[in-house]
């Protein structure tokens, strides 16, 4: 098959939906090489994203007009090179399909992460809004196969956009591979003391916003007067306003911020953690609860959408906006080692469900099924 991508997001994007799709070409590329896979990008940044495969090939605008305006070649005029390069599917791998897109030339897939913007309307602005159900909207009436990210995404799609259950398939994602690797002690430490690292800590990873609910946590600790240290990796957004009145206001001197970690140094951060704790709102998936059990770490994290569905039956779920809730759940995982060491092993058992070679098995099914009865 000649299998072509929306690539973007794999050289710009550094987490998230970059990590989606490095992982989803690389696992593509090593396990089905027989196939072409053209990446289709209006830039490259190979500090990022660099592939060497022999089955991969790297797309940009080919005119000097569209190298100026890349947004437009991206969104209009990718579709008529789509058919000159005799794509057999493209696949939107972040939530967008290109317009005047060549259904009867090009079959088509998109991946569908998240309609939270439609979930949580409150935390975006209206024009986001609007350009994102648009857009969205488009990709999954247009595409012959949408796949979700979580059984949650599926229900979304059906339920906003009125599209059929036959047409979707649920495909979870996995994780990059780094993560399912032991760091050395020797590496850890060097880590511990290059982020100056306490010896026990509970781990935060994610972007410091709203919806990620990062202040109902450091409310939690501050409430059962537990005392161990936390650890929060995440960019930051106005919302870290609120967070640093509150922890100036009660004189917190345990809260830790590391906004700038290199990701190889991740793995090794998550295993040196004693705990982590997720309190999101609502995910399309939650990678980071799937990155710590991988880690061997302890998980908490909150009841509802789809981290349920990525965090298994040992992880301990809290309701998010409960802050009684969420201390007496971090208190009773950090006094019980018994219970360390259970949410540890089954916890991993569960994250192997997500292991990169069944994700790139379910995407090729996608594709086989496409050409098959598109």
């Amino acid at each position: 098959m000649r299998i072509g991508f929306d690539a973007k997001r794999a050289f710009f994007n550094k987490s998230g939906l970059g990590s989606y799709s490095r992982n989803l070409i690389q696992g593509l590329a090593e396990k089905f090489p027989e196939n072409e896979y053209l990446l289709y990008t209006p830039g490259l940044n190979f500090d990022l994203f660099e592939p060497n495969q022999n089955c991969i090939t790297v797309k940009g605008p080919e005119r000097a007009l569209h190298r100026i305006f890349r947004s437009y070649w991206r969104t209009f005029y990718l579709s008529r090179q789509l058919n000159r390069d005799g794509i057999e599917i493209f696949h939107g791998l972040s939530h967008e399909l290109p317009y005047n897109f060549p259904k009867k030339q090009v079959r088509s897939v998109v991946t569908i992460h998240d309609l939270i913007f439609l979930r949580l309307p409150h935390l975006y602005r209206m024009l986001d809004r609007t350009i994102y159900e648009r857009k969205f909207r488009y990709a999954c009436e247009v595409s012959d196969r949408i796949v979700a990210v979580s059984r949650q995404t599926a229900e979304d799609i059906v339920e906003f956009f009125g599209i059929s259950p036959d047409k979707i398939d649920v495909v979870y994602q996995g994780c990059n591979p780094v993560f399912n690797t032991d760091v050395s002690l020797i590496e850890k430490e060097i880590l511990r003391m290059k982020y100056l690292l306490p010896k026990s800590f509970i781990l935060y990873v994610g972007t410091i916003e709203e919806r990620k609910n990062l202040l109902t946590l450091i409310k939690a600790l501050h409430y059962g007067k537990i005392d161990i240290p936390l650890v929060v990796i995440g960019k930051p957004t106005p919302y870290l306003n609120k967070i640093i009145e509150f922890i100036e206001r009660h004189s917190l001197i345990n809260i830790i911020f590391c906004d700038i970690v290199q990701n190889q140094d991740l793995p090794g951060i998550y295993q040196l953690a004693d705990l982590f704790v997720y309190p999101s709102i609502f995910e399309g998936f939650g990678i980071p609860i799937l990155e710590a059990l991988y880690s061997k770490v302890p998980v908490i994290t909150s009841r509802g959408s789809s981290l349920t569905e990525v965090g298994g039956d040992y992880t301990l779920y809290v309701n998010p906006n409960n802050v009684e809730e969420m201390s007496a759940a971090i208190k009773k995982v950090l006094l019980d080692r018994e219970l360390q060491e259970r949410m540890i092993s089954e916890g991993y058992k569960h994250a192997r469900k997500f292991d990169g070679d069944k994700v790139t098995a379910n995407i090729i099914q996608v594709y086989h099924k496409v050409i098959e009865h598109g």
